[in-house]
């Protein structure tokens, strides 16, 4: 029997606090940094992101969503056997012990599962999940916990208004367990490591000290023109891989990046726009959670149903770019 793997799951979680694009110009205001509602709607299409307190991490966001993502899979936290957590802003210096590991911990789980964390920036999610699929696949794990967990708010440079506008926290969650049936119809992964410099953090550190920039840098746009590119590129991909066409995507969820950089690749889909699932307004940019965040928003209000095929795809610094398309 051919063994497939399946969304049993989601789960999402947004720090309280939450930052209008009214708050955000205001705070900028007194550093001498001018911006505006308008000015930020107009280029990303964000009017708020949240905020994590001072001294929550990833970790803790994670948790939350993954509680949320177990209990619809109507399994315990010792039924995972494999943590995979994709974030650019772990909760240790140099990403050890991995926040996956601490995700482990808090969750109680004790049967000693595997878990790893993925960096692969705002791409993160889509890997983890091709990952998680080709696990259950082979056999050697059921019940794969997929995690994408960020607190952008700490990388960024708030006199740069080009970017500190543009991203936000959250964390989102699935698991996926083995099924009979299709659940993930095809996954594809690339990178480009020659674009890695349009959006990095510069700096490293030498003996216990930061050398150059720890700030998010972005070529915006560059970011765009490759953007709009290879998200078409990569989902027809996956289409082409599971024999199927645009018309049969009921949803798009595509990592909620720039509200232009979205509506481009459904158009260049043939995809209308009610077809696609939207949180960038209210979410901003969470990089590798934004894609579970938006699938849980819209499987919770009912938008996404049993049988619907979703295609999610992100790209990310590295330059790294991928799609999953998935039947749920």
């Amino acid at each position: 029997m051919t063994l497939y793997s399946k969304i049993a799951g989601t789960g999402s979680y947004l720090p309280p606090r939450r930052v209008t694009n009214q708050e955000l110009a205001a705070q900028l205001a007194e550093q001498g940094i001018e911006t505006s509602d308008e000015w930020i709607v107009s280029r990303s299409g964000i009017s708020a992101r949240h905020y994590a307190d001072k001294g929550v991490m990833a970790s803790d966001l994670a948790v939350e969503a993954s509680r949320q993502a177990i209990d619809m899979a109507g399994l315990a936290p010792n039924d995972i056997d494999l943590i995979i957590l994709a974030t650019s802003t772990p909760d240790h210096f140099g990403g050890f012990p991995s926040t996956a590991c601490v995700v482990q911990r808090k969750l109680g789980i004790a049967n000693a599962c595997a878990a790893v964390d993925v960096q692969a920036v705002c791409s993160g999610f889509v890997y983890a999940m091709s990952m998680a699929d080709s696990f259950i696949r082979s056999g050697t794990h059921r019940n794969v916990l997929v995690i994408g967990a960020e607190i952008f708010s700490r990388i960024l440079d708030f006199k740069d208004r080009t970017t500190c506008v543009l991203f936000g926290d959250g964390a989102g969650a699935v698991v996926l367990t083995p099924s009979a049936e299709p659940g993930v119809l095809a996954t594809k992964l690339h990178a480009d490591g020659s674009h890695g410099d349009i959006l990095c953090i510069p700096g490293n550190v030498s003996n216990g000290a930061v050398v150059g920039s720890a700030f998010l840098h972005m070529d915006g746009q560059a970011v765009f023109k490759l953007a709009v590119s290879v998200l078409e590129k990569v989902a027809n991909e996956a289409l082409k891989a599971a024999d199927m066409t645009a018309g049969q995507i009921d949803w798009l969820i595509p990592h909620q990046a720039n509200i232009r950089i979205m509506q481009g690749t459904a158009k260049k889909l043939g995809l209308p726009l009610e077809k696609m699932v939207v949180t960038v307004d209210q979410h901003g940019n969470t990089s590798a959670a934004s894609i579970p965040l938006a699938l849980d928003a819209a499987v919770r209000d009912g938008r996404v149903k049993p049988g619907h095929n979703v295609m999610m795809e992100g790209v990310g610094g590295g330059f790294t770019w991928g799609a999953v398309l998935a039947r749920m």
